[in-house]
C-alpha cells in the first residue's frame, strides 16, 4: 500500500492545481445543490420490529381519520393567583386559543376544547389544549411552531401563563458559537505544534472543505433520504474532528521528510506512503465501527452511522489528496524559522516525548497500575446508568416545552406527559374487540400506578379497540416501565382466553422497546466492530498482542467515559442540565465512535513504533523513538478534536449535547491515558513478545506496509524516481532527484 499511495502523493503534488480545483468544484456543486433543495425537515423515528411500533403501525391502518402517527401539541394554560382558569374572562382566552388553533392550519386533524374533554386541573387553575396534526412531526409545515407560540404569545397578554410543548413544536437544532470556539481552538493548538501560519493553516483548510462537501451534501438529500438534523450535526463534529487530525499526521510527516531530502515531491510521496498508510487504517476502523450501527436496525441510528461514515472516508480522501497538492504551493513556507521535527532539539535536550516515554519504561509497573486504578475509579458511576428515551423533562428550564412539562405535572400528574395507548386487536376473533377490551380495562383498573384508564374508543370496522392509560409516574421512570410490562403481561392472559392480540405503546412503550433493542444488539455489535477491526490491527502491526492491548485499552476509555456521562448528566454534576436517564443510543453511539477513535490514535503511535522496530531498533528503543515523532503530533490531535467535541456541548438539544461531552472526555481518557501511558507500559513489559505473530499467520496475511518499508527497498521506486517527472516549476532537477535517491533508504 505505500507504494501506491507514494505514487498517489507525487501525483497530487504535481497536479496540484487539479487536485485543489477539483475539489472546490466539488464543493461549489454540493453547495449549489444544498442550496437549491427543500429545506430539510425533522427525520422520523421508528423501532421496526417491535411490540410499540407494531401498535403505531396497526392504529394508523384500522384506525386512518384519527392519524394516529400524527404529530401533537399541548398548550397549556394557568391562571394568575388567586383566579381560576374557569372564571369567565380567563376561560375566554382559552377558548378563543381553541378557535385560533383550529384556523392556524390546514394540517389540523383536531383541536381539543379542554372544558369540553375534562382537561382542566382538580383546583380548576390550569387547563391544556391538545391539538392533533394529519401529518408526523418530520412532514408537518416548518410554520406551525411559530403559530403555535403566536397564539400562546396572544394568550399571555390577558395575564395567563401559556407554554407549549410536544413533537409538532420541537425547535430545530442549530449550530451555535461553541463550535466556532473549538475550531479556533484548534488553530491556535496548530499554530503551536507547527509553528508556522501556512502549516497551522493546510489541516483547517482541508477539514473546512470535506466538511463543507460532506454537510452540503446531506443536506441536498435529507429530504430523499430522510436525513435529519441531527445527522447533520453528527457529520460535522466526525468531520472536524477526524479531518484535521488526518491532515496533521500528513502535514507533519511532510515536514519531518524534509529534514532528510531537499526534493519536495519525494517528501510529499513518502509522507503520504507511510503517514497516508496510518491515516488510511485508521479512517478504516471509525468507518467499521460507523457501519456496524445497522446491525442495530434502528433507522435514524443507520442512517446517522452511514452518513458519519461517509464523512470520515472523505475525510480520508482529502488528506490523502489536497495536502500533498496544498504542500506544493506552500513551499518552504510550511516550515518554521527553527527546524523542530528531529527528536532532539538544537540544544541538545530530548522534547517532551522522548523524557515522557523513557519515564514510563523506567516505572512501567507503577504507572500502568495507576492510569488503570484511575480509570476504574471515574468509570464506578456506570454501574448505576439508567437509559431512557429523551422528553421535554430533559430539556432546560427555560425551554416553553420544560415549563409547559412541568405545569402539566404539577397539576395533572407526572403520567399525563407520557399516557400509553392500549391496542386490542381482535379481527378474526369470535368474542370481538368489545368483551377483549372490556376485560383488559377491569384488569389494568386493579394494576399499581394506574391513575386512569380512559374509555375504550372502536373502529369502524369493529375490529380494533383503543384504550388509553395514564400512569401515575412520569414517561421516564421505572415504575412505568414496570406498569408496561404488566399491561402487557395481562394481555397475554386476554389472548389466550380471546384469541385478541393486545399491543402496548406510547412513550415509555417506546422507551421498553429501545432500551430492549439495545441490549440484545450489544453484543452483536461489539463482535462484529471489535472483531473487524481486531483483524484489522492484526494485518497492520503484524502482531496479535498490540491489537488485543489496543482493544483491552478502549474497553478502559469506554467504561470510564460512560462513568462521566452518568455522573455529569444522570446525577447532574456541574449543572450542564437536569438530572435525567442517559438516552438509550448513547452508550452503543459512544461504543462504535470511541472504538474508531482509540483506534486512530493507536495506528497513529504505535506504527512510528513499529517503523522503528522493523528497522533494527531495540523494542523499548522502539517506543521512545515512537514517542520521539509521534507524541507531539497525537497530542497536538487528541487537543483539537476535544475542543471540536466540546464544542458541541453548547447545543440545546439533550442527545447532541451528551454525545458532545461523550466523546470530548472519551478522546481526553483514551488519548493521555491510555495510548500516552498505557500503551508504552505494557510494551515496555512484553518486550519483543510484543511484536511476536505466528508464522502460518504472517503468510496468510497481506502485507499491507504500514511502515514504508517498501519505500526504501524497492528497486521498481528507485527506477521510478530515476525517471524523469512531467515539467513544473516547483519538480526538482535530475541531479538533486538521483541525491534524494542515493539518501532514501535513511530517510525513514
Amino acid at each position: 500500500m505505500a507504494e501506491y499511495l507514494y505514487r498517489l502523493g507525487r501525483f497530487a503534488f504535481r497536479r496540484r492545481r487539479v487536485v485543489v480545483a477539483f475539489w472546490l468544484v466539488v464543493l461549489a456543486l454540493t453547495g449549489v445543490a444544498a442550496a437549491s433543495a427543500s429545506t430539510p425537515k425533522a427525520t422520523s423515528f421508528s423501532l421496526p420490529g417491535t411490540e410499540a411500533q407494531k401498535a403505531y403501525d396497526l392504529l394508523s391502518e384500522r384506525f386512518p381519520g384519527t392519524y394516529a402517527d400524527g404529530a401533537t401539541a399541548r398548550v397549556v394554560f394557568k391562571a394568575p393567583d388567586g383566579e381560576k382558569i374557569t372564571d369567565p374572562a380567563n376561560k375566554a382566552e382559552v377558548e378563543q386559543a381553541v378557535a385560533e388553533l383550529k384556523d392556524s392550519s390546514d394540517q389540523v386533524a383536531r383541536v381539543l376544547d379542554p372544558f369540553a374533554v375534562g382537561a382542566v386541573s382538580r383546583d380548576a387553575s390550569t387547563a391544556y389544549i391538545q391539538v392533533s396534526y394529519k401529518l408526523p412531526a418530520f412532514e408537518l409545515d416548518g410554520s406551525i411552531p411559530d403559530q403555535v407560540f403566536e397564539i400562546a404569545d396572544e394568550a399571555r397578554q390577558g395575564g395567563l401563563t401559556v407554554e407549549a410543548s410536544g413533537d409538532a413544536v420541537r425547535e430545530k437544532l442549530h449550530l451555535g458559537a461553541g463550535e466556532i470556539i473549538g475550531v479556533a481552538i484548534a488553530a491556535v493548538v496548530l499554530m503551536i505544534t507547527f509553528g508556522s501560519l501556512i502549516a497551522a493553516g493546510l489541516p483547517l483548510a482541508t477539514a473546512l472543505v470535506g466538511v463543507g462537501i460532506a454537510v452540503t451534501s446531506i443536506y441536498a438529500l435529507a429530504n430523499v433520504l430522510d436525513l435529519g438534523s441531527t445527522t447533520t450535526i453528527l457529520a460535522t463534529m466526525l468531520g472536524l474532528a477526524v479531518a484535521i487530525d488526518y491532515a496533521l499526521f500528513i502535514v507533519s510527516r511532510y515536514r519531518a521528510e524534509l529534514a532528510h531530502s531537499s526534493d519536495r515531491e519525494h517528501a510529499a510521496g513518502r509522507a503520504v506512503g507511510t503517514a497516508g498508510s496510518a491515516v488510511v487504517f485508521a479512517g478504516l476502523t471509525v468507518v467499521i465501527a460507523l457501519v456496524g450501527l445497522t446491525v442495530v436496525n434502528i433507522p435514524p441510528l443507520t442512517k446517522m452511522g452511514l452518513a458519519a461514515a461517509a464523512t470520515v472516508t472523505l475525510a480520508v480522501v482529502i488528506a490523502l489528496t489536497m495536502i500533498p497538492a496544498l504542500v506544493g504551493f506552500a513551499g518552504d513556507r510550511l516550515l518554521p524559522r527553527k527546524t523542530r521535527e528531529s527528536a532532539v532539539a538544537h540544544d541538545g535536550r530530548p522534547n517532551m516525548g522522548t523524557r515522557w516515554a523513557r519515564f514510563v519504561l523506567r516505572r512501567p509497573v507503577a504507572v500502568l497500575l495507576f492510569a488503570v486504578l484511575g480509570l476504574g475509579v471515574v468509570a464506578v458511576p456506570a454501574a448505576s446508568l439508567e437509559l431512557g428515551l429523551p422528553n421535554e423533562g430533559s430539556q432546560p428550564t427555560s425551554t416553553t416545552q420544560r415549563k409547559a412539562y412541568d405545569l402539566l405535572s404539577d397539576n395533572f400528574g407526572p403520567g399525563v406527559n407520557g399516557p400509553l395507548l392500549v391496542v386490542v386487536d381482535a379481527k378474526g376473533t369470535d368474542s370481538g374487540p368489545k368483551t377483549a377490551a372490556a376485560d383488559l380495562t377491569a384488569k389494568i383498573r386493579t394494576l399499581d400506578n394506574v391513575a386512569m384508564v380512559r374509555q375504550a374508543t372502536f373502529n369502524e370496522a369493529g375490529t380494533t379497540a383503543v384504550v388509553p392509560v395514564v400512569p401515575k409516574s412520569g414517561p421516564g421512570g421505572t415504575d412505568t416501565e414496570d406498569l408496561v410490562h404488566t399491561i402487557r403481561d395481562a394481555g397475554d392472559t386476554i389472548k389466550a382466553d380471546t384469541g385478541a392480540t393486545v399491543y402496548v405503546t406510547g412513550q415509555a412503550a417506546m422507551n421498553v422497546d429501545f432500551s430492549q433493542r439495545m441490549s440484545d444488539v450489544l453484543l452483536p455489535y461489539l463482535a462484529l466492530v471489535v472483531g473487524l477491526a481486531f483483524l484489522l490491527l492484526i494485518a497492520v502491526f503484524r502482531s496479535v498482542l498490540v491489537p488485543l492491548k489496543a482493544a483491552v485499552g478502549f474497553v478502559f476509555s469506554v467504561a470510564a467515559s460512560l462513568g462521566a456521562v452518568v455522573a455529569v448528566f444522570q446525577w447532574g454534576w456541574f449543572g450542564f442540565q437536569e438530572p435525567s436517564p442517559i438516552m438509550s443510543m448513547m452508550p452503543i453511539f459512544m461504543i462504535g465512535v470511541v472504538f474508531g477513535l482509540a483506534m486512530d490514535y493507536e495506528v497513529f503511535l504505535v506504527t512510528r513504533m513499529r517503523e522503528a522496530y522493523v528497522h533494527g531498533q531495540a523494542p523499548r528503543e522502539a517506543v521512545v523513538t515512537g514517542f520521539q515523532h509521534g507524541a507531539r503530533v497525537v497530542t497536538a490531535a487528541a487537543t483539537i478534536m476535544i475542543a471540536v467535541f466540546a464544542g458541541f456541548i453548547g447545543v440545546d438539544d439533550s442527545m447532541v449535547k451528551m454525545i458532545g461531552f461523550g466523546l470530548a472526555i472519551a478522546v481526553l481518557f483514551d488519548a493521555f491515558v491510555v495510548r500516552m501511558t498505557i500503551v508504552p507500559a505494557v510494551l515496555a513489559l512484553l518486550g519483543k513478545r510484543a511484536w511476536w505473530l505466528p508464522r502460518w499467520l504472517d503468510k496468510a496475511l497481506p502485507n499491507v506496509d504500514v511502515e514504508g518499508e517498501a519505500l526504501s527497498a524497492s528497486p521498481e521506486l528507485q527506477h521510478m524516481l530515476d525517471k524523469p517527472t512531467p515539467a513544473d516549476e516547483d519538480v526538482p532537477a535530475a541531479d538533486e532527484r538521483e541525491s534524494v535517491a542515493r539518501d532514501s533508504h535513511g530517510a525513514g
